[in-house]
């Protein structure tokens, strides 16, 4: 899955001539191409390319639609209209109306502009405020994920927090996109954020833009023998990073693997496949994808037959919260139903579903939903999450005197390992 800050939770992004993101939140949780918060944040896979048909519920459509009353609408506005009417915008408003008619959050069609900026956070670097955005159950544009280091989590935001109104503006009706496109901005300027935050608290929150370029894996020892891995999103740096990570934390004496995935939300589906393999030995379930209900096709750990994964029987803990989601979530339960990790923190965001990424003239793309994601004991976590085998909560103290009880009690936990 792409993904971005702040786009919907990470699509999952799948690759073939054409890309799969798992992101989770339209982190806006995503959106992007990657299991993302959306923001692909979060949701997810993408796929870019040629278009490969699919037995499905929609067969019986027509093999074209009647554009007869789409052209009267167009006459009424173009002779009606008291305005100055742009032909390009026309257009890409039909296309965008069509993937809107589905009613899926994740199925969105971008312009080329959108679909630079999208593909801008799948590398990591862009300008806005760093945060992955979503939308809640009532369709409320949503903070899925801050990025640690950056303006929107210096200024305080919160994974769940609600963006009510953006420079005096409602959000009311807003895609995740929409709302990307009203936060991000140039370098140095500012954005007020109105924010609801636990259903009763009001904020008002300016930012300042920054320039935002994020490695996707960081890494060190702490307590003298565990390695600490972040992975704040699954991007095109990440199955490299990881194993630079593999190699230097053991070679500095790793015994334990503290995995923090917490507010990450999604990206590519191979990056996430390729970390769920430094644990798990040749062939193991990754995940399954199902459409209708039936399988059509499974990933499996890719990690050599003669060879031991990185991280063979190094007790692991994976942190886990409500801004970790769709890639996030794969690698969290692959690791967790393969038994070679015990996941801790607070439920993850809930995004199974997996979109790929078409190619369109002039640079435009767009992110259709394709199939669901499956667990490797057989559970669909969406608007579910994964629920920790330890829960941990923090609280709003915590935040505020930068103390990060889950973090200290998966410290504690792989001591006794």
């Amino acid at each position: 899955m792409r993904s971005e800050t702040e786009s919907r939770p990470a699509d999952d992004i799948r690759d073939t001539k054409s890309r799969r993101v798992f992101k989770g939140i339209g982190l806006g949780l995503a959106a992007v191409l990657i299991f993302l918060f959306g923001m692909g944040v979060g949701d997810g896979q993408v796929m870019l390319g040629n278009s490969t048909p699919k037995d499905g519920a929609n067969k019986s459509l027509p093999a074209n639609l009647n554009y007869a009353t789409v052209d009267q609408v167009y006459d009424l506005l173009k002779t009606n209209y008291d305005g100055k009417l742009d032909e390009a915008k026309l257009i890409d408003g039909l296309k965008s109306g069509l993937a809107k008619a589905t009613g899926d959050p994740y199925t969105q069609y971008f312009s080329a502009d959108e679909a630079k900026t999208f593909n801008e956070q799948l590398s990591g670097s862009f300008t806005g405020i760093g945060a992955q955005l979503g939308q809640d159950a009532s369709g409320t544009i949503q903070i899925v994920s801050p990025i640690d280091g950056f303006p929107a989590s210096k200024a305080g935001l919160r994974a769940q927090d609600l963006i009510v109104s953006i420079d005096g503006k409602s959000t009311s009706g807003l895609s995740v996109d929409e709302a990307v496109t009203k936060i991000r901005g140039p370098k140095n300027t500012k954005v007020t954020l109105q924010i609801l935050r636990n259903k009763t608290e009001t904020l008002n929150v300016t930012i300042t833009r920054d320039d935002i370029q994020v490695p996707s894996v960081k890494w060190q020892i702490i307590n003298d023998n565990v390695g600490y891995i972040q992975v704040s999103q699954f991007s095109e740096d990440t199955s490299s990073l990881m194993l630079r990570a593999a190699s230097e934390v053991k070679q500095q004496g790793a015994k334990t693997i503290l995995l923090d995935l917490r507010d990450n939300p999604g990206g590519l589906l191979d990056s996430a496949v390729d970390m769920a393999s430094l644990w798990l030995p040749h062939d193991k379930m990754v995940l399954q994808e199902k459409r209708g209900g039936v399988v059509v096709k499974s990933y499996n750990s890719n990690a050599h037959a003669d060879t031991d994964p990185a991280f063979k029987d190094m007790p692991t803990a994976v942190l886990v919260n409500a801004g970790s989601a769709s890639a996030a979530e794969i690698v969290a339960g692959a690791l967790r139903d393969n038994n070679v990790a015990t996941i801790m923190g607070e439920k993850s965001y809930g995004k199974g579903s997996v979109q790929e990424i078409h190619n369109l003239p002039s640079g435009a793309e767009i992110k259709i939903t394709v199939a669901r994601w499956y667990r490797p004991n057989g559970q669909n976590i969406d608007k579910k999450g994964i629920n920790p085998d330890k829960a941990i909560k923090m609280t709003d103290d915590d935040y505020k005197q930068n103390k990060d009880p889950q973090k200290d009690a998966a410290i504690e936990f792989l001591k006794q390992r």
